[in-house]
């Protein structure tokens, strides 16, 4: 089966057609005349929402306290950190014979991704890193409801009202 979207307009009355000659093609080689197929929407992803997201993380980290800056060093720490913590996140974890030793893998495993959270508890070292956000890993809706999670852990994180990073104001 196709791997890519095959783009079609809608003309109205229950038909769909191909939107250009590489479209129809793509389709001739994919579906059969007379077969029945199951239409799903795909929504691209908006270049202007993905450009908003990436400058509104960037005014909420020209807006961090000179003490959050050990957490936080750069814009992509702070989004990284903040899709972790908003559940956004892959999470592996690691059994140990004892504690002291779930503290020794924890000190190795840190330097590793310097994006990735590590907490070791008890013999258990847990590790967490960021969900990709690139286009191909995240669809749309999930690209936006991270989005809107993130930008609301900066403003909890700045302590201004929600909605204030993403306006651009200085927080």
């Amino acid at each position: 089966m196709n791997s890519r979207p095959i783009s079609f307009q809608y003309e109205g009355e229950g038909i769909f057609k191909p939107s250009s000659g590489f479209y129809a093609k793509l389709a001739d080689e994919h579906f059969v005349i007379g077969e029945h197929y199951k239409l799903l929407e795909h929504r691209e992803r908006s270049d202007n929402s993905h450009r908003h997201y990436f400058a509104s993380i960037k005014n909420g980290f020209d807006n961090l306290h000179d003490s959050m800056l050990g957490e936080y060093p750069t814009v992509e720490h702070l989004r990284k950190k903040a899709l972790i913590r908003t559940g956004y996140r892959d999470e592996r974890s690691i059994v140990c014979a004892s504690k002291a030793e779930a503290e020794r893998v924890a000190a190795f495993i840190r330097p590793i991704d310097d994006y990735c959270v590590v907490v070791p508890l008890n013999c258990v070292v847990h590790v967490m890193t960021a969900k990709s956000q690139s286009v191909k890993a995240m669809g749309a809706a999930e690209f936006q409801k991270s989005k809107e999670a993130v930008l609301i852990f900066i403003d909890d994180l700045l302590g201004v009202e929600h909605g204030a990073t993403a306006r651009s104001e200085a927080a």
